[in-house]
């Protein structure tokens, strides 16, 4: 129970803020703490997708309503389905490619330093702060075809469709927000993923431990949730920069 704890923590507080979870991950189980697996990661999925319905809960049910009209709620789904085509697309055939060549500590501390450093550039440099809704469905898609870096390890998923929306000139609160509301269907396609995986293999996690994960999982996102929504309104992405590069140091000084 303490190792599902200590996941449920590090993999739901990284899954949202742009600091990479991979990385953390690697950590883990350098220290022999982590034993995570198709099912383990499924359920994971699972308790931060419900942190996000459950923050985003007011602008997903108008996203669904609203869909059906004409109107900014529509454009926004629609954009959101866009952007999230081509991770789909390139993820569905490359996922177990890039796991088997760049899932390396050396790798992860590189990216985290990499785009660490662009988060920062991007966040510092470009003086734009336009409104989700001026994101045109081309500004969409880019942000999508950004996302499909995060499969590379140590990238952050977060953390590079922050990146990218905000190299478009969106303000720091709505390029948080797109990169959350891009989670849900991002984070379903790879539960989907998960699922299809884990149902090859035994079984061996209990539903105990999934039904703790799930819950723990849930209320570590909904913190991450809300920490970051709340920190863009008033400060930058600086300090998650900042803690990437130290990230990357510590992994490229143990490994």
């Amino acid at each position: 129970m303490f190792e599902i704890f200590l996941l449920s923590l590090v993999q739901s507080l990284t899954e949202f803020l742009p600091v990479s979870s991979s990385g953390h991950l690697v950590l883990l189980k350098f220290f022999g703490l982590s034993h995570q697996n198709l099912v383990m990661d499924l359920t994971l999925h699972l308790g931060t997708l419900f942190a996000v319905l459950f923050y985003f809960r007011g602008d997903i049910k108008n996203l669904l309503l609203g869909f059906w009209h004409q109107g900014t709620e529509r454009d926004l789904a629609l954009k959101l389905i866009v952007a999230t085509i081509p991770v789909c697309c390139v993820g569905f055939f490359l996922i177990h490619f890039v796991e088997n060549w760049f899932h390396t500590p050396t790798t992860i501390a590189i990216t985290s330093i990499v785009f660490g450093i662009l988060l920062w550039l991007s966040d510092t440099l470009i003086k734009k702060n336009k409104s989700l809704k001026k994101l045109t469905f081309k500004g969409a898609f880019i942000i999508g075809c950004f996302q499909i870096l995060a499969l590379i390890p140590g990238t952050s998923r977060s953390g590079i469709t922050i990146t990218a929306a905000r190299l478009l000139g969106l303000n720091r609160p709505d390029s948080a927000k797109f990169s959350m509301l891009l989670s849900v269907p991002t984070i379903t396609a790879g539960a989907l993923l998960a699922f299809s995986e884990a149902s090859h293999e035994t079984l061996g996690t209990s539903v105990l431990s999934m039904g703790a994960a799930i819950v723990l999982s849930a209320i570590f996102g909904l913190i991450a949730i809300s920490f970051l929504m709340k920190w863009v309104q008033k400060s930058s992405f600086a300090i998650f920069a900042i803690y990437r590069l130290i990230l990357g140091a510590i992994l490229l000084l143990l490994f």
